[in-house]
C-alpha cells in the first residue's frame, strides 16, 4: 500500500518527545543536530529543555522542537527507502511537509520558524481548546477575539484566543454541556490575536520558495497545494492567523489515493482524526503512528520495510 505523510503541529508536544531516538538513531540525530544548529541559540536552549525533560509549552520552546522532531522522523522514514505518494501536515507540520516536498530550504524553514517564534512571544498570553462539536456549533459562542483555530474532523472543532474572552466562551460551552479539553499552547494560534505577528513575517519575508515536487495537502486551503500557494509569501505569513482545516485536506488525500497514513511525530493526534475518516474506517486507507507508546518506531519500520 503506497504511504502518506503526516505531520502533526502546536499541541502535540510534550516532554522528551522521541528523545530516546536521539544518541541511538544515526539519521533522527544527525538531522535533530543540523536543524538545531541552524536555530542558533533558540535552537540550543530549547534543545537543553528537551533532553532535560522540561516544559516545552511555550512557543519558543514547541515551535523549534515541533519542526525538528517532525523533519528528522520525516527524514528517517525517507532512509528506509520509503517515497510517499503525498504529505499533509496540521498547522506548524505543513511547514514540515512543505520542506520535504522542495517548497523551501531546510535554512529557509528555519529561519521561517525562527521568525514566527520572535514574533509570536511578545503576543499577549492566550489559548487554544479542543472542543467535541462541529465548526457550525460553535460559532454562536466566539466573542472578542476567540476564533475558530481548527477544523480537525466532523465533530472535533480547536477554538483559540485571548486568555479572558477564551475563558469566558469555555464556561459558556461547558454550562451547554460540550466537551472541552485544553489544548498545550500559551499563544492564541489561528486567531486574530496573532494579527500583529503576521504582519511582521510579511515585512520581514525573506524566502524564495519553489513550486512542491511532491504533493501536499494544505489544512489552510483544505485542498491539494498549488504552485500559487507554495510560492506566495501571505500564503505562508497568514498561517498565523488563518483557520486550520486539516479534516477536509485529510478527507482530499484519502480520496485521491488509498494510502498507509503514518503520523511523523510526536503523539497520535492526527491518527486519532485519521481513523475517524470514513477511509480508514471502511478500510480502503489504513493508519499507523510512527511513535509507539514507548516512544520507539521500531513497530513502524517494521511494518514500512
Amino acid at each position: 500500500m503506497d504511504v502518506a505523510l503526516m505531520f502533526p503541529g502546536q499541541g502535540s508536544q510534550y516532554p522528551r518527545m522521541a528523545a530516546s531516538l536521539y544518541g541511538t538513531d544515526a539519521v533522527f540525530t544527525s538531522v535533530v543536530d543540523e536543524v538545531f544548529e541552524l536555530f542558533g541559540e533558540v535552537g540550543a536552549v530549547a534543545c537543553a529543555d528537551w533532553l532535560a525533560g522540561d516544559d516545552i509549552d511555550h512557543v519558543s520552546r514547541a515551535q523549534p522542537l515541533l519542526f525538528a522532531v517532525d523533519y528528522a522522523l520525516g527524514r528517517t522514514v525517507l532512509s528506509w527507502g520509503v517515497r510517499p505518494v503525498a504529505l499533509i501536515g496540521h498547522s506548524a507540520g505543513e511547514v514540515v511537509a512543505a520542506t520535504l516536498a522542495g517548497v523551501f530550504t531546510l535554512e529557509e524553514a528555519v529561519s521561517l520558524v525562527r521568525d514566527r517564534v520572535l514574533s509570536a512571544v511578545p503576543i499577549p498570553s492566550g489559548g487554544m481548546l479542543a472542543v467535541a462539536a462541529s465548526e457550525a456549533d460553535l460559532v454562536p459562542y466566539l466573542e472578542g477575539d476567540v476564533a475558530i483555530a481548527a477544523v480537525n474532523s466532523a465533530r472535533q472543532t480547536m477554538l483559540a484566543g485571548s486568555d479572558e474572552p477564551l475563558a469566558r466562551v469555555r464556561a459558556r460551552l461547558e454550562a451547554d454541556e460540550y466537551i472541552v479539553v485544553t489544548v498545550p499552547a500559551s499563544t492564541p494560534f489561528h486567531s486574530p490575536a496573532m494579527q500583529p505577528a503576521v504582519d511582521e513575517a510579511l515585512a520581514t519575508w525573506s524566502a524564495s520558495p519553489l513550486p512542491p515536487r511532491m504533493p501536499v495537502y494544505s489544512g489552510y486551503t483544505g485542498k491539494l497545494m498549488t504552485a500559487e500557494d507554495a510560492l506566495s509569501a501571505r500564503f505562508w505569513t497568514r498561517q498565523l492567523t488563518d483557520a486550520v482545516y486539516f479534516g477536509p485536506a485529510l478527507n482530499e488525500l484519502v480520496a485521491m489515493y488509498d494510502v498507509l497514513l503514518v503520523e511523523a511525530g510526536p503523539g497520535q493526534t492526527l491518527t486519532s482524526f485519521a481513523r475517524r475518516t470514513k477511509a480508514v474506517r471502511s478500510g480502503s486507507s489504513q493508519v499507523l503512528p510512527l511513535l509507539d507508546a514507548s516512544d520507539t518506531i521500531e513497530t513502524a519500520r517494521a511494518r514500512l520495510t
